[in-house]
């Protein structure tokens, strides 16, 4: 019996004919994390004579699709606004309608201007309200329809990016041959009572529209935390958890004019400023912002915010949840270093 040892090329091309690799050679086996993703805003006094180019556009194909997407600097090529969020702002016109459709995307509506519009979500009307948040849960069925006397733009939020990387986007155009049966809003009408069925096996609210005068009632009465900011979430009602799988939405009140305590977490938000103004310090960066500005919270950054000239409220939409239903979800709450 031949001793020789096996020539490394050989084997070398053995294992690529076989599609094997030594993981010992691979050098982004074992990487380290990668640093923070600096934070972007979205100035609206700077962005909303853009958007109105949108508004001069009439062809049918655009109607339907009247959005402007939200692309983070860092994810130009993939065109969305984190690793697993794609914001966008869209435009719909007195009398235009968005036919029904549905997809495997969770979304939500955050308006931003203008009212008199509705979504129908699962054949339940949702009015739109400057401030109201409007959930169109995956696979739910929804449309838009206009019939203010101004244009209406709101903030869009899907988890697209997340649902392209593991292949389970889907789309698919009404109307529906039937549409499932829905809980009214009336049943939620009081506080701290809820319908008993069996309705939480749904991974979502049964609740589709949360009005801004509501949210920011109950924000302004919440407990402040040690710092003196005050917040809510958006939940099921239901079950108490998040108003859909995969994103998580917060109403947050800055009453004090003093920073916020440090704050780090592995998910990532979007903030949209509904009132007021102030800055946040994101990582090593200083973002100063004022209404309807819209910003990004990376993860993995440390993250400090402050009212200037009085109270502020900042909506913002995270893929907290994503994150904590596969386990990765940290967050650190004080005394963090920079």
């Amino acid at each position: 019996m031949s001793s020789a040892r096996p020539d490394i090329s050989e084997i070398r091309q053995a294992w690529k004919d076989a599609n094997l690799a030594p993981l010992w050679e691979n050098a982004r086996a074992h990487r380290p994390a990668p640093a923070p993703e600096p934070a972007h805003l979205w100035s609206w006094q700077k962005i909303r004579p853009l958007l109105s180019a949108a508004i001069d556009i009439a062809s049918p194909d655009v109607v339907e699709r009247r959005v402007l997407q939200l692309v983070a600097p860092k994810h130009q090529d993939e065109q969305r606004t984190s690793r697993t969020l794609a914001a966008n702002i869209q435009i719909l016109l007195p009398g235009e309608k968005a036919r029904p459709h549905r997809h495997t995307m969770n979304a939500l509506r955050f308006v931003l201007e203008g009212s008199g519009a509705i979504t129908v979500v699962d054949g339940k009307p949702c009015p739109m309200e400057e401030g109201d948040l409007i959930l169109t849960p995956a696979w739910t069925w929804h449309e838009h329809i206009h019939e203010g006397r101004a244009p209406i733009l709101w903030l869009d939020a899907l988890d697209v990016p997340f649902q392209q990387y593991v292949g389970t986007s889907a789309f698919e155009s009404g109307p529906a041959a039937q549409l499932p049966e829905t809980i009214p809003d009336a049943a939620f009408s009081l506080a701290n009572v809820v319908p008993d069925l069996d309705y939480a096996a749904k991974d979502y609210s049964p609740v589709f529209r949360y009005p801004y005068a509501a949210a920011a009632a109950a924000v302004a009465a919440a407990p402040p935390a040690r710092d003196g900011s005050r917040r809510v979430r958006y939940i099921n009602p239901l079950t108490g958890g998040s108003g859909m799988a995969m994103m998580d939405c917060f109403l947050v009140q800055l009453d004090t004019g003093a920073f916020t305590l440090p704050f780090r977490t592995t998910a990532s938000s979007v903030c949209c400023v509904v009132e007021g103004s102030g800055e946040s310090q994101i990582g090593s960066n200083t973002v100063r912002w004022s209404k309807r500005d819209i910003f990004t919270l990376p993860q993995g950054n440390r993250i400090v915010h402050k009212s200037s000239g009085g109270a502020a409220r900042l909506f913002q939409v995270s893929d907290r949840d994503l994150y904590a239903r596969l386990g990765l979800l940290r967050e650190e709450y004080g005394n963090i270093s920079a």
